[in-house]
């Protein structure tokens, strides 16, 4: 199939689109929603600017509009997105989330897409140790009891799968995020022809929740 791919610089939608390519899919275009309220209940906020240096690194066209953020009126913006592709289904990095699957499968059915949602209802654990052996993921959002200023910019590895298992048996966070417990940049993928390199960030801690924001990046050889 051609996809347009839903991305937002997450590890999620970012190993959507490595499945497609495994299993022999054509993405034509990169898809990102730039949501004006940083807590929009669809789309991922933490340094989505850099979906546009995602779209370079890897060679795929970018589709973005802004949105407002606004709970079920967001989703003209992505319709409003998709109506410029020409593809026969759209990539999605859904795991559990049924409110944002749902709905995505909607706009697909009434726009006449297929949904290709290669993670769904997959084992996280599973997920995550695949994700780590192909991609360069770093944490740049922490939303979650047990997860303090420390765990921002770390990249994801054997020892962060066990630190998050840890926290889910003591807390019950959901190890892969999904209960919006943190968000994730990947730097690097098998389908990046070039790798991102973080020259400045700064981190930023609001009491019980921080994000690390990407100032300055560059693309760079891999």
């Amino acid at each position: 199939m051609k996809l347009a791919a839903l991305i937002s610089g997450g590890k999620d939608s970012s190993f959507a689109i490595v499945k497609a390519f495994q299993e022999g899919h054509e993405v034509t275009h990169l898809v990102t929603i730039k949501p004006a309220n940083p807590d929009s209940y669809m789309f991922h906020s933490a340094n989505i600017h850099l979906t546009e240096m995602i779209s370079q690194a890897c060679g795929i066209p970018l589709i973005s509009e802004t949105s407002s953020g606004e709970k079920e009126k967001e989703l003209d913006d992505l319709k409003k997105a998709l109506s410029r592709v020409k593809v026969d289904g759209v990539a999605a990095g859904a795991i559990e989330s049924e409110y944002q699957t749902s709905r995505v499968r909607r706009i697909c059915e009434e726009m006449g897409f297929t949904m290709y949602a290669p993670l769904w209802h997959h084992e996280p654990e599973s997920l995550l140790r695949e994700m780590i052996k192909c991609m360069d993921i770093r944490m740049v959002k922490v939303a979650a009891a047990g997860m303090d200023e420390s765990w921002l910019g770390r990249r994801f590895d054997e020892k962060m799968i066990e630190d998050l298992k840890a926290l889910n048996r003591k807390y019950r966070i959901h190890i892969a995020g999904e209960g919006g417990e943190y968000e994730t940049l990947v730097l690097d993928a098998p389908y990046y022809r070039k790798r991102i390199n973080l020259l400045e960030v700064e981190k930023a801690w609001m009491g019980d929740y921080g994000v690390m924001k990407i100032i300055r990046a560059e693309l760079g050889e891999k």
